[in-house]
């Protein structure tokens, strides 16, 4: 596996003209956004491919990049795009102050699958891997047995009470 160190993380034009005001590079390509995703902590009993945690704790979604909801994320900092965005271009923003922009909300097992159902279609987690069910299935009127692997997930969850 590479490393980040491979990649400049300042254009070599501005660094040349002084330093101080070098312009960080904001256009990253999918190799080192790879290398940002694998390098950002797991989310604990989610698909690492799909699920990570932002600088600040943030749960954040692989397929939710450039957008402004609580789960995206959209440079190779994996960081809450609404932190992100706040924080400008501020580097000495320690964790705590990354905490206070975050989104006032957290999402438990129940929530993520159902947001992971609406993203991918599917839930894939230790203990429950299962897709979606078609209009057919949910209406009991399927004229054939499910394809594939996987078995349809009964969500949302049945209330216990």
């Amino acid at each position: 596996m590479e490393s980040l160190e491979e990649y400049p993380l300042v254009d070599s034009e501005s660094k040349e003209k002084g330093g101080r005001n070098a312009r960080k590079l904001r256009i990253f390509d999918e190799k080192m956004r790879n290398l940002c995703w694998q390098k950002a902590d797991v989310v604990p009993g989610r698909h690492p491919e799909r699920w990570r945690k932002d600088i600040a704790g943030n749960v954040v979604c692989r397929s939710l990049t450039r957008c402004k909801g609580c789960l995206c994320y959209d440079n190779c900092q994996i960081l809450q795009s609404r932190v992100n965005r706040l924080k400008s271009d501020k580097d000495d923003l320690g964790k705590q102050d990354l905490q206070q922009l975050s989104c006032n909300i957290k999402f438990g097992e129940k929530e993520l699958d159902l947001i992971e159902m609406a993203v991918y279609g599917n839930v894939e987690r230790p203990g429950l891997q299962c897709r979606c069910k078609s209009v057919a299935e949910s209406l009991g009127t399927s004229l054939s047995k499910a394809k594939g692997p996987q078995m349809s997930c009964e969500l949302p969850y049945k209330s216990t009470s």
